[in-house]
């Protein structure tokens, strides 16, 4: 499949989707040693047929690499680039952990907090964390759709600076130009689980991400999901990091209105900038028909919520309104927003209790 095994700094993305997808396309047009394996066939078919095509307004390529199938991965690789869906990640990680060198290292480029479970499968010392705020989506089979930059962040998890992350930092440079190294990769992940709440109750609706967030009735409910993270954020001892105009500490005990109206105006302006019209969790119930990451990435916030006896009732309505419109049994619209607020819709339904 033209993969150099005795490459130094060979990197194998695993989940050539959306994420890894995009990120792959850059890294080897830039000459890097990477292959990528992906579990959905034709996807993988697609790519060895024509090339991974990256389509949207940032610019349009093709780029030919090597694309396998979980079972068609041999050897052993340096670096692994975990791209996956928060749902798959345990099965991933056990598949993956085989092809790891004993030195190696897997860098998980997800939404949530990931690094948990990919640390208790390869331990915590070949485990790097990561933080992602780009759009892109997959169209079809062999096509990603890279629709807008956005924050690349990449730290060890204890926030020591090593070479192996100044290593993973220069491949990630080849993709986002803005890339940065943090001591505080927690901090980022949390501040991206209280933007990601907000982006959850989004899908849903039918509305884009601009038109729920620029929507003033909206805005108490989503509020008050934001919160409720970061309150469990402040009793664990984090430091929430902001980004592309999510502000932590508007959504803190210290946040003022003209501070939350502030962030949301910021994530309004940074949405309107990309192509990516709505989540990736709107496209897995419209589009995909199938289960989003709801369950997997607020599992663990509501676990230490519950150690810490913390009321998280609009998450908790979040996560028990996602597995209702995931399943067809309640459709996407407006007024689930309603319920998510504790309320009735207009057809006299009562928000399912938490």
């Amino acid at each position: 499949m033209g993969v150099n095994a005795g490459s130094p700094d060979r990197i194998l993305i695993w989940g050539a989707g959306a994420i890894g997808g995009s990120v792959a396309a850059y890294l080897r047009r830039a000459g890097l040693n990477i292959a990528v394996v992906d579990a959905n066939a034709a996807h993988v078919q697609a790519i060895r047929d024509r090339g991974l095509v990256v389509t949207g307004p940032i610019e349009n390529f093709t780029q030919v690499l090597p694309a396998l199938t979980p079972l068609e991965v041999t050897g052993v690789w340096p670096a692994i680039f975990l791209c996956v869906k928060a749902l798959h990640t345990e099965a991933a990680a056990r598949e993956l952990a085989p092809h790891l060198a004993e030195n190696g290292v897997v860098v998980s480029l997800q939404n949530g907090f990931n690094e948990l479970v990919i640390s208790e499968i390869v331990g915590g010392a070949r485990t790097m964390g990561a933080f992602i705020n780009f759009g892109a989506d997959v169209i079809e089979p062999g096509v990603v759709q890279y629709a807008g930059r956005g924050a690349v962040v990449v730290g060890e998890l204890d926030g020591r600076a090593t070479e192996r992350l100044a290593r993973v930092h220069r491949a990630l440079l080849h993709f986002e130009p803005a890339a940065i190294t943090t001591e505080n990769i927690w901090g980022y992940l949390w501040g991206k689980m209280g933007y990601g709440a907000l982006l959850f109750a989004t899908a849903l609706t039918p509305d884009s991400i601009v038109e729920v967030l620029d929507s003033p009735p909206e805005r108490p409910a989503l509020t008050a999901l934001a919160s409720e993270v970061m309150a469990v954020a402040a009793a664990e001892g984090a430091r929430p990091m902001g980004f592309n105009g999510y502000d932590p500490a508007a959504f803190g005990p210290k946040g003022t209105a003209a501070a939350i109206d502030a962030s949301f105006d910021a994530m309004v302006a940074f949405n309107r900038r990309s192509a990516k019209t709505h989540t990736g969790v709107w496209r897995d119930i419209a589009v995909h028909h199938r289960k989003t990451e709801c369950d997997a990435q607020f599992a663990p916030i509501l676990d230490l919520a519950r150690r810490r006896g913390i009321s998280l009732p609009h998450v908790e309505r979040l996560v028990s309104l996602m597995r209702r419109v995931e399943s067809g049994a309640l459709p996407q619209s407006l007024e689930n927003l309603s319920l998510l607020a504790g309320g009735e819709s207009k057809s006299g339904e009562v928000s399912p209790a938490p």
